[in-house]
């Protein structure tokens, strides 16, 4: 498996091994973590063929993308095995501590959790509940953390799952990331689920985006230059961040106004 290279560093300072109970250095931490999951995983796939532990590898990657701490990160490594193997809670608090257990443990409560058609009006109530489950709100990072990887590997699921986890993140997971003020998650949540659920819409959007690709990417340099020379003279550190809006919300926005995607003007966001 490609591992990212934060963790390599990790395993090249301290190499893995399960004999260490309740690590308190960083890497000793993660390092551990990785290898009691890979060790657990190490016979399961998942439905794409790959090895089952690129999933909590994936996770842990993203949250530590997001800034969150060791534990929370150890706990991405983590958070399948209690469901998914023979580990006990109590087994994985004698080698991690009571704070994983207890990290793992919240993340798998929320996994069942489960939208369907009859509850799509209650999708506020079910974010309310969600939230009001996860009393550390460190849970609710693993788990979006979790959503995000199975929705960038959805496809090797079956239409109707698909269009059942699609619905589902739309409808909660991506309300969750806004709420946390997790934009890009929220972002690719929503553009992940129209590619689901509207797979021509999807397609077709896209792809014109691409087509305006480098005309936008003029504009926005253009549009960039007198703030960037205000700043400066200011003397303000600043760092400047063009990009497309979101499939989605382009989706939305033609589907309110009932217009064309030529006719938006607004295709664009400088931050």
């Amino acid at each position: 498996i490609i591992l990212p290279e934060w963790l390599k560093n990790c395993i090249e300072n301290i190499p893995p091994g399960i004999g260490a109970r309740c690590p308190r250095d960083t890497e000793a931490l993660l390092v551990a973590a990785f290898d009691f999951a890979f060790q657990l995983h190490k016979e399961q796939y998942r439905k794409s063929g790959e090895p089952y532990i690129t999933h909590p590898v994936a996770v842990a990657d993203l949250l530590r993308e997001i800034g969150a701490s060791a534990s929370v990160i150890a706990a991405g490594f983590l958070h399948d095995v209690v469901e998914d193997t023979d580990i006990t809670p109590e087994e994985l608090e004698d080698c991690f501590g009571s704070e994983v257990r207890y990290l793992v443990e919240g993340v798998t409560k929320l996994g069942g959790i489960h939208f369907n058609n009859r509850t799509e009006a209650q999708a506020e109530n079910l974010r309310k509940m969600f939230l009001a489950m996860a009393s550390d709100i460190r849970v609710v990072l693993v788990k979006l953390a979790d959503r995000l990887h199975n929705m960038r590997t959805l496809s090797s699921m079956s239409k109707k799952k698909q269009l059942k986890i699609s619905s589902e993140t739309l409808f909660l997971y991506a309300p969750l990331a806004h709420r946390l003020g997790l934009y890009s998650i929220k972002t690719e949540l929503e553009d992940l689920s129209l590619k689901f659920t509207k797979p021509e819409i999807y397609k077709a959007i896209s792809l014109k985006l691409n087509e305006t690709k480098i005309e936008r990417n003029k504009f926005i340099n253009k549009f960039s230059v007198p703030i960037r020379e205000s700043l400066r003279n200011e003397k303000i550190s600043f760092e400047i961040k063009g990009r497309p809006k979101s499939i989605f919300s382009i989706r939305n926005k033609m589907f309110e106004k009932g217009i064309k995607f030529d006719d938006i003007y607004d295709k664009f966001a400088i931050r």
